[in-house]
């Protein structure tokens, strides 16, 4: 079976985003995602939003943009409409990578055939899924040249994990994670990273080889954290947890846009398999410590802090944000790095400050749809 690699234009962005459906009464998730889907279904509105595998979740995504700033503008207008209509339902809705006190036994399988299937397939994995993260897409326009930049990304997968790291809470306790959302998406059997293969008819042979062995059937098949997508065109990173606020969501699509551009036209190294062979290792800490986290770079052999590799990736970075229109995205990241302080520091202080975890997925319901604020950044830690 060959995969046919749509073309796209290059540098076009995207993004997904999966969102918690909440009671207002206890703030724990709640299943009433086919009701708000049957009522914003009735509204007029920009991009998609569709059901997730559970029925405490939904999933909105954008269309196609070159533009930071009109992604924005439509982010927050899908956004607005999923807020009115979960107000019209007494539901709230909010952002972050994983439900600080939800029981998974407790989740419901959104009734479509594909989430079904899932369930038979995983068992109670399926339910443990209700968890919630970002994936951004990149579009490239050839096969050969998303394996190249994908290989090349991959070495970058720490900086996202920490940026968006809001998953501290699971099951009501602190798991001493910034992100534990992807301990979860690591019990799938194929997840993890892309063979290190060469470009698009090598892939295209593997592909075929797991077709065959009946492993897959589909590229849906594939968990891996970041995965070519040859029916939109694009490469899919598929690390972030769902950040706090849109404008974090946006800001780091608009890195991976501009990352994707100095990959692509400055080509500053070959992929490498070291990236590989250390990327476990750094995927692991960035979960753990989150902008405190230790980082291998497999190109220069050498072991740094995650925050001082990401803020070197920002100024090289800077040129490719000033000419895509994105610097004030790439000055966001900047403070939040600088800082040392990611949605999961904010989430840890709201409870450290005396509230019960309700009150905290109370706090940010509000800060997502923008009725509360996030504290800035100040400096070191």
């Amino acid at each position: 079976m060959t995969l046919e690699f749509s073309h796209s234009s290059p540098l076009t962005m995207g993004v997904e985003l999966e969102l918690m459906i909440l009671s207002t009464h206890d703030w724990n998730l709640i299943p009433g995602a086919e009701d708000l889907l049957a009522l914003i279904a009735k509204e007029t509105h920009p991009g998609d939003i569709k059901p997730e595998i559970t029925e405490s979740m939904i999933e909105i995504s954008t269309g196609v943009h070159t533009d930071y700033r009109a992604m924005v503008a439509e982010l927050i207008s899908i956004r607005d409409t999923v807020v009115a209509s979960a107000r019209r339902l007494n539901l709230a809705i909010a952002g972050g990578g994983a439900h600080p006190f939800q029981h998974w036994s407790e989740q419901r399988i959104f009734p479509k055939e594909r989430f079904f299937r899932l369930h038979d397939m995983y068992g109670y994995l399926a339910k443990q899924f209700t968890v919630f993260g970002q994936h951004i897409h990149v579009g490239v326009s050839s096969g050969d040249d998303a394996i190249y930049l994908l290989h090349m990304m991959s070495r970058y997968i720490p900086h996202f994990i920490a940026l968006s790291a809001s998953s501290p809470f699971s099951q009501g306790m602190d798991t001493a994670f910034d992100s534990s959302r992807l301990n979860n998406i690591n019990a799938f059997p194929l997840s993890g990273t892309m063979p290190f293969v060469a470009d698009w008819n090598e892939f295209n042979g593997y592909f075929d080889t797991m077709c065959g062995l009946k492993v897959v059937e589909s590229m849906k098949d594939f968990y891996w954290d970041i995965r070519p997508k040859p029916e939109f065109g694009t490469i899919e990173i598929r690390v972030c947890d769902t950040p706090l606020t849109i404008e974090k969501a946006a800001a780091l699509t608009a890195y991976a846009q501009a990352l994707a551009r100095h990959l692509m036209l400055d080509r500053p190294s070959a992929p490498s398999l070291d990236v590989y062979r250390v990327y476990s290792f750094n995927r692991f800490t960035a979960c753990r410590y989150g902008l405190e986290a230790g980082f291998i770079d497999a190109w220069s052999r050498t072991r740094r802090a995650l925050k001082e590799d990401i803020a070197e990736t920002l100024l090289r970075l800077a040129p490719h944000a000033q000419a895509l229109g994105s610097t004030a995205a790439l000055e966001e990241l900047r403070r939040c790095n600088e800082s040392g302080q990611n949605d999961a520091s904010w989430l840890r202080d709201q409870f450290k400050a005396g509230q019960t975890l309700n009150d905290v997925v109370r706090r940010q319901s509000e800060l997502w749809v923008g009725e509360t604020t996030a504290p800035e950044p100040s400096g070191g830690s």
